[in-house]
């Protein structure tokens, strides 16, 4: 045991041999971090750069640390910089030592990593390098972290990579990973030594998620590769933008210092033979070309991964041909055409393919920006690029085409939009598509205009269009409802401008059409409707409010015409019925306001002298239309000469026509139906008024109501015309009418007052009950009955006449009534189709009975008087004097008689003079013929008959005095 004063001598030794690791670690730590690198920093960029072949230049801080391994590290480094040759600025350099040189006090670098760098590698490398392993990788090791590499266009991020050579003429293997437009991918690549004549082997793999791709070859001294290309895996879309699926590639590829080139490619993609080439130009500025042929595409999965693909980093153009592809639900046959694609410029070239429907499209134009490519987020991914493009079509079933399309066919008549051919410029900017310009013929006939659409959630339409024909009609199925139609507006806008020199509706023909229309927010506007119909210029403008409660308004409708008869002719449906009215000017005007089923009305029509006005409310689905009516004219005769082909009659006389009234008036299918629940009428000397009701177009037109008239002049008619009587026109109608007239004045007659009947006119048979009237003080009772659908037609009056009072001469002849208290009663029937013919039918019996009256032209008390002469020659003449001179006072004249074939023959006839023998009346009278023969005699006692006759025609009676018997027997008294 050691003396106590050594004790401590030997702990002290113990601890410092135990302290002596620490403070040589601590020295190894702390020493370098405390030494000043930084003045070392030119010896240490001396040594970089002769041991890796590059000059190198260091610019930021300097450290070396021996623990946990000795590692020099620099800031701020620079490697290479000469033109042509590989460029390289890193955040940091980190060499690690080897130790056995270091405790010899050499620095021997065993591994070279750059982190954060900035590599650019020239392109295209320069002819004849040598491509060998650089001497400083000879036994080191290179790694590269979190770096960038540029290489002419290209540029790879989050570069990670290891490079190793075990010697100068061993093979350089390369393997890492990186970022490619958002994707990860690893690489692999052996570079072999070359051979004595400069060619050395070289093979790449690249895989990204589940694909990869390989090449393998030689490069060749004067610079450039020669080999094959092949691939393959289970997903394309991790490699390149396309759709994702198994795919399949093999060719040839070929590298020169500016140009890449794959060719003989074979592909397979997702089970489709695909060949084609592909083109990588670098010099003079990069461009990458793909041609590719098929037999069969579907394009929507590859335009979908060309929309999500982002902006390409280099010009792209694009030769596709396929015999068939599938966009969008289509076929396209033939396709064929060229893409290029430059920054934000997508250029499209020759691109045609032939439509469902055999209809070929051929397209060329240019965009600013392919839909879809801007970065995610950014501004300009909200308004995808504007493309402006011509092009053509021609085709033979565009009906096929647009159907393919999805247009609504439903409806359209099967021969429209069969052949066409055109050209047409389109843009398509954001969610708008517009035709700014379009030439073409559809179903011969030339169209041309521009249009745009704006796609969304609310589409909204423009469209100008000029054409040379216009079928109106066909486009809509066969009875579709008006909320149908409402459904096929809703939810779009439109804006429409339309000019066709020749439109047709059904057989209407209708030149000069054109038409301003805009439809917003269920609101449809005509600002204009024009078009020139059966030689008339119409226009329409109007505001519709569609919904489940349309209304309309500012309705505004006019039209004007020269001659009103084509246009009249083409609403009755016929121009046989025309009337000379028709022929003049017309002017019509009519506006409106309201919902349809309560559409206020105002308009007013000129035909030439004619006015009319009109101010009611129209219910348009009912077809009904209620309000006043004003119709004018300064002449009724000519009215009815020019609106009913009628000649004036004398009894009418002159004056002006008017007709106002309320009438309503309804249409339901092929019935119409029109009253007048109130109506005045004037013409010239006619004045009626009352209430009608009409029934057209269901049988046989039917009119009912009541006519009352102050006074009513009735035409005479000619006994002896042989003309036919219009009999067939009661057929046309049915009637039934209550007739009351406070004064009727029947041509060459006493007029009659307070007058009414009942008209019934039924399949062709007229008849007038109950007619009744008042005659000079008496009452008149009658009844007609015209029966004209017989063959022939048939007339019966049946009448009485009571307690009337004649106050002049009645009948017009020598010898007639001119006073007296008349009664009488007749039944008359006739047959036949003129006057003529019904007065030579005409039969029946009549009965006049006349008390207290006055018998002019002839004076019986005289006559009876002068008989009484002692000479006769005075008496001859005296007798003479009295029957043809004076008037003879009666107390009753009683009359039967008979009518047969058109003669009246007196059966019973007497007249009671006071104070006298009395008078005996007989003969008769030929109505048909007009002829006359009359006789009053008289007898006295035993003596023969004396009296006077009326001979010769009615029209020109002669005064014969029967004397002859008398005389002889007073002769010889």
């Amino acid at each position: 045991m050691p003396p106590a004063e050594t004790r401590p001598r030997h702990r002290a030794v113990a601890i410092a041999i135990l302290l002596l690791p620490v403070l040589v670690l601590a020295a190894l730590w702390l020493g370098p971090r405390l030494t000043d690198w930084n003045e070392h920093r030119d010896r240490l960029a001396i040594l970089a750069a002769g041991r890796l072949g590059q000059p190198v230049t260091l610019e930021g801080p300097v450290r070396l640390t021996l623990l946990p391994q000795p590692m020099l590290e620099a800031g701020g480094v620079t490697i290479g910089g000469v033109e042509g040759d590989v460029s390289l600025q890193a955040r940091a350099l980190r060499l690690r030592l080897d130790w056995p040189a270091l405790l010899r006090l050499q620095m021997e670098p065993r591994e070279v990593a750059v982190v954060g760098a900035e590599i650019r590698l020239p392109w295209p490398p320069s002819p004849g390098q040598p491509f060998r392993p650089p001497p400083w990788l000879t036994g080191l090791q290179g790694r590269i972290q979190d770096s960038r590499v540029e290489m002419g266009g290209l540029e790879l991020d989050q570069v990670d990579a290891t490079l190793a050579a075990s010697g100068p003429n061993d093979a350089l293997r390369i393997h890492g990973k990186f970022r490619w437009r958002q994707k990860e991918a690893g690489f692999t690549a052996t570079l072999g030594r070359s051979g004595l004549d400069g060619v050395a082997p070289l093979s790449l793999t690249l895989t990204a998620a589940r694909a990869s791709v390989s090449a393998s070859g030689v490069l060749l001294p004067e610079g450039g590769f020669e080999g094959s290309l092949q691939g393959g895996g289970s997903d394309l879309s991790a490699l390149i933008p396309a759709p994702a699926g198994s795919f399949r590639l093999r060719g040839r590829l070929s590298v020169t210092a500016e140009l890449i080139t794959a060719d003989e490619l074979a592909l397979d993609l997702n089970g489709t033979p695909v060949r084609g080439a592909a083109t990588l130009r670098v010099a003079p500025a990069p461009r990458l070309d793909l041609a590719l042929s098929a037999g069969r595409l579907e394009l929507d999965p590859w335009v979908a991964a060309l929309q999500k693909s982002g902006r390409l980093p280099l010009p792209f153009g694009l030769d596709l041909s396929a015999e068939a592809a599938g966009f969008r639900g289509m076929t396209l046959r033939r396709l064929r055409g060229a893409t290029f694609l430059e920054g934000d410029r997508l250029t499209l070239t020759d691109f045609g393919a032939l439509l469902p429907g055999d209809t070929e499209v051929t397209l060329n134009g240019t965009t600013s920006r392919v839909p879809g490519t801007a970065p995610a987020g950014s501004a300009a991914n909200a308004a995808p690029g504007r493309l402006e493009a011509s092009g053509r079509f021609h085709g033979n079933n565009l009906r096929g085409t647009l159907a393919a399309l999805g247009a609504p066919l439903d409806g359209v008549a099967p021969g429209r939009l069969r052949q066409g051919e055109g050209r047409f410029r389109l843009t398509l900017d954001g969610n708008q598509i517009g035709i700014p310009e379009f030439v073409g013929t559809i179903d011969g006939g030339r169209v041309s205009g521009a249009g745009t659409l704006r796609l969304g959630n609310r589409p909204a339409m423009g469209l100008g269009l000029n054409l040379e024909r216009l079928p109106l009609d066909g486009w809509l199925p066969p009875g579709t409802s008006w909320p149908e139609v409402q459904a096929r507006l809703a939810g779009v806008d439109a804006n429409l401008r339309l000019s066709a020199e020749q439109a047709s509706w059904h057989d209407l023909a209708i030149a000069g059409l054109s038409a301003d229309l805009s439809l917003e927010s269920g609101r449809l506007t005509a600002r204009r409707v024009a078009g020139r119909l059966a030689e008339s210029d119409l226009v329409l403008s109007a505001v519709a409010q569609l919904g489940e409660a349309p209304r309309l308004a500012e309705l505004a409708l006019e039209a004007s015409a020269e001659r009103g008869a084509p246009l009249l002719a083409l609403l009755a449906g016929s121009p046989a019925i025309l009337p000379p009215l028709a022929e003049g000017k017309l002017a019509l005007r009519l506006s409106g306001n309201g919902p349809p089923q309560a559409l206020a009305l105002q308009g007013g029509l000129e035909l030439g002298d004619l006015r009319a006005e009109a101010n009611g409310a129209l219910d348009l689905p009912a077809l009904r239309y209620a309000g006043s009516l004003t119709l004018r004219h300064p002449g009724a005769p000519r009215l009815l000469q020019e609106a009913w082909r009628l000649p004036a009659p004398d009894w009418l006389g002159e004056g002006s026509f008017s007709l106002a009234g309320n009438v309503a008036l309804r249409l339901s299918g092929s019935r119409q139906e029109w009253s007048a629940s109130h109506f005045d009428l004037i013409a010239a000397g006619l004045r009626l008024d009352g209430q009608v009701q009409a029934v057209t177009g269901d049988g046989v037109p039917r009119i009912t109501g009541k006519l009352a008239a102050d006074t009513l002049p009735l035409p005479g008619l000619d006994m002896t015309s042989r003309e036919p009587l219009e009999f067939g026109a009661l057929s046309a109608l049915d009637a039934e009418l209550a007739i009351t007239a406070q004064r009727v004045e029947p041509l060459g007659l006493p007029a009659l007052h307070g007058a009414s009947t009942q008209l019934r006119l039924t399949g062709g048979t007229l008849q007038f009950d109950r007619l009744q009237a008042r005659w000079a003080g008496g009452t008149l009772a009658a009844s007609l009955r015209a029966e004209g659908a017989a063959g022939p037609p048939a007339l019966a009056v049946q009448g009485t006449l009571s307690g009337a009072t004649v106050t002049e001469p009645l009948s017009g002849l020598p010898v007639d009534l001119r006073a007296g208290q008349l009664n009488a009663e007749v039944f008359l029937r006739a047959a036949g189709y003129s006057p003529a013919a019904l007065m030579a039918t005409l039969s029946g019996q009549a009965g006049v009975t006349v008390r207290n009256g006055v018998l002019e032209g002839l004076d019986l008390r005289a006559a009876l008087a002068a008989i009484e002469g002692a000479a006769l020659p005075e008496v001859e003449s005296g007798l003479r004097q009295a029957l043809t001179h004076g008037a003879t006072g009666f107390e009753a004249l009683n009359m039967a008689v008979t009518l047969e074939a058109g003669r009246a023959s007196v059966t019973e006839g007497s007249l009671v003079v006071a104070e006298t023998p009395g008078v005996r009346l007989m003969g008769e009278v030929d109505l048909a013929r007009g002829g006359l023969n009359l006789l009053l005699a008289v007898r006295d006692g035993d003596a023969p008959a004396f009296g006077l006759r009326l001979g010769g025609s009615v029209a020109t009676p002669r005064l014969v005095p029967e004397l002859a018997d008398w005389l002889r027997w007073r002769a010889v008294r």
